[in-house]
């Protein structure tokens, strides 16, 4: 029998990589607190051109994990496009006016150190707690389900929807159950470890999800993804990255038809499931997409030792060596 079952990979998800559930708790208050006083604001000025506010990022979708850099919790701000120049308005003027208003909602309460610009977003930290919540602008021209522009961080403006990122999460989700996002934490440890030990590794987080997302809807090899069973789950991942070599287009139908997809020659394809023009992985490169794969071929490996592994120091040892030194596999 292995060393390293699912109990034990979920007791180092809650012990050192999810988010402790009150913390988790207070930074999902505090966005709550932001829109709040931000939708007052608007009741009091109907045509006030920061538009709403919506819960984005690892927090709302409930995959952060702890020890990550930035910020604690992220916020998109849906800005009419128009009043700062259309969806081309320059990033850097965008955040200053966002900043600007920023503090003519929630100025009132705070002091001006407590709004700092950042890349791509207007950091607001909150007092008491601490927390550093980062607005990015998404740039509004009124379309349905919260779709409006994001300026990525290679300055292109990317049509997106927050709301409906959240949903084909949450959909999946709610059918597999709460493995489904603590198995997405681990592999996120495993991204952050990964990065530790190697600078020039590339893999965001958005993608590993989007393979996540992949393997729960078609199965790999004839099974569905193993959530509820975290080695095998991790096995499966790597398995289908190991054969495919990344070299298979991942495209999701919730929000449109395949055909919509225009054919490229990105050295990684994983499709954007809300927007059938944007490949997720479009800045990798072929050396980047070798990395990776090398990299899990690698883990893939150190899984099967430690799944036959004679004594359980040496199941630790290898599970380590995805997951950093912190793990314990008591």
């Amino acid at each position: 029998m292995s060393h390293i079952t699912h109990d034990v990979l979920t007791a180092h998800a809650v012990e050192k990589v999810n988010v402790p559930s009150d913390k988790a708790k207070k930074r999902r208050e505090q966005v709550n607190y932001l829109r709040s006083r931000l939708e007052t604001h608007i009741k009091a000025h109907p045509d006030y051109d920061l538009v709403k506010l919506r819960s984005s990022g690892s927090t709302a979708k409930h995959t952060a994990i702890r020890g990550t850099r930035g910020s604690d919790a992220d916020v998109a701000a849906y800005v009419t496009a128009a009043a700062v120049g259309g969806t081309g308005a320059d990033e850097g003027e965008l955040l200053l006016w966002l900043e600007a208003r920023c503090k003519e909602v929630y100025g009132a309460t705070k002091i001006a150190d407590d709004f700092r610009i950042s890349e791509h977003a207007v950091g607001i930290t909150m007092h008491g707690t601490g927390l550093k919540i980062d607005v990015a602008p998404v740039l509004y021209e009124g379309l349905d389900n919260d779709r409006g522009h994001l300026i990525t961080r290679q300055g292109d403006r990317v049509l997106t929807s927050v709301t409906q990122h959240l949903t084909f999460i949450n959909s999946r989700a709610a059918v597999a159950g709460r493995g489904y996002k603590e198995l997405i934490r681990l592999l996120k440890a495993w991204i952050s470890h990964s990065k530790w030990i190697d600078d020039d590794f590339r893999c965001k987080s958005f993608l590993i999800e989007l393979v996540v997302a992949h393997l729960w809807d078609s199965g790999w090899n004839g099974e569905k993804l193993a959530v509820d069973d975290h080695p095998r789950g991790f096995e499966q991942v790597f398995a289908y990255i190991s054969r495919t070599r990344l070299e298979t287009p991942v495209v999701f139908t919730d929000y449109y038809n395949a055909s919509e997809v225009v054919a490229c020659t990105d050295a990684i394809q994983i499709w954007d499931p809300v927007n059938p023009g944007n490949n997720v992985a479009r800045s990798y490169s072929e050396t980047d997409r070798k990395r990776l794969v090398a990299r899990v071929d690698e883990c893939l490996d150190e899984i099967c030792w430690a799944a036959t592994a004679p004594t359980k120091s040496a199941a630790n040892e290898a599970w380590r060596n995805l997951l950093g030194p912190t793990f314990g596999g008591a």
